[in-house]
């Protein structure tokens, strides 16, 4: 069957474990255009599958399908609540209160204090900032400037009807957080190993889990689970010229979350992956870099869960004593470029100079 939307799943479930089931990606199926119907469509795909032609989507399990939907729900919900504090901030401003400005988080514990005392009626700079607590008691100054507008009952209506959809969201994100926990628990120990590696987050490696599972078996090797997730460069060669080395499109989840933990990794400057990074945007810039860490990354879990071994890191000067001859080289070059050109000449052991 055609996977389209989310429909194939109903007949995919109803069907599962009678018969051998493929399912087929659309842009891999795709007839002449100008002859589709239906009926057409239909034979198309019959006439490939006779043929053999038809690649077989990745399916995970149903476990690992309902782990997939808890995941990818956190993240709206999380993402609906970084809205509602968007909006909050917008309402401020219309106040004329500039608490974004001073507060890092304006649903911190300081900045949940305030709001709830001006949905309350209070409008005293004085007293509103005397609610700061732990460190923004030292911007007390700034907080009371910041405090100082023109705050009407049309704003406290809006501000309370965002942080009541801001605490149920809370609350279901809180229960959601459970939910997982307990379709994890069988594999829990695979997500421990997950998060030996630099980067990786318990949440980080929830949402690995979720999106690839912890059968390997389903993918011949790490390239073919890279070319998967989107994060290899696509051929595109045409009459011995290479056209284009972009990305190919692919689904966002797994590539955000991966992308995301690859700044965290990049950040721990005794990893490999640090020094990957450095080596790659000196030439091709950060964002191929980052491609390229995250990419190493799901080659790194792809073994780990195959494995089930953790992280080893092979240190951030792996390149420098990998290819010594190459690293000689290119520093010669360095030094003749900037005019002092040098011979290398070989000792026993070594190489002088």
């Amino acid at each position: 069957m055609e996977a389209t939307g989310v429909y194939w799943k109903l007949v995919w479930h109803i069907l599962e474990g009678r018969f051998e089931l493929v399912l087929a990606n659309a842009q891999h199926i795709r007839n002449v255009p100008g002859r589709k119907t239906d009926v057409n469509d239909a034979m198309w795909i019959a006439d490939l599958l006779a043929h053999g032609l038809i690649r077989s989507s990745f399916v995970p399990p149903a476990a690992i399908q309902e782990l997939r939907d808890l995941t990818r729900t956190r993240k709206q919900l999380v993402r609906e609540i970084s809205q509602h504090s968007l909006r909050i901030q917008k309402v401020l401003e219309d106040a004329n209160l500039k608490l974004g400005s001073v507060l890092s988080d304006v649903l911190g514990c300081s900045g949940r204090a305030m709001l709830k005392a001006i949905v309350a009626g209070e409008d005293n700079p004085e007293r509103l900032a005397a609610l700061a607590q732990g460190t923004a008691r030292k911007k007390n100054a700034e907080l009371r400037e910041a405090l100082r507008g023109r705050i009407t009952d049309h704003h406290r209506t809006m501000l309370k009807l965002h942080l009541d959809i801001i605490g149920a969201l809370e609350h279901t994100l809180a229960e959601l957080d459970a939910a997982v926990g307990k379709a994890l628990a069988p594999i829990q120990q695979r997500a421990r190993l997950l998060t030996t590696m630099p980067g990786v987050s318990n949440l980080t490696a929830q949402v690995l889990l979720a999106e690839i599972g912890v059968d390997m078996t389903r993918f011949p090797d790490a390239g073919h689970l890279v070319s998967w997730a989107g994060l290899c460069p696509r051929n595109d060669e045409s009459a011995g010229k290479r056209r284009s080395t972009r990305v190919r499109k692919s689904g966002t989840w797994l590539k955000t979350a991966l992308v995301t933990a690859a700044w965290a990794a990049v950040r721990v400057r005794t990893s490999y992956l640090h020094a990957q990074f450095l080596r790659i945007k000196a030439r091709r810039g950060a964002k191929k870099a980052i491609l390229a860490v995250a990419a190493s990354m799901l080659t790194a879990a792809y073994h780990m869960l195959r494995d089930g071994v953790e992280y080893a890191d092979l240190g951030a000067d792996h390149f420098s004593h990998h290819d010594t001859g190459k690293t000689i080289q290119r520093l010669l070059k360095r030094l003749t470029d900037l005019g002092c050109p040098v011979q290398p000449v070989a000792l026993k052991g070594s190489v002088s100079y």
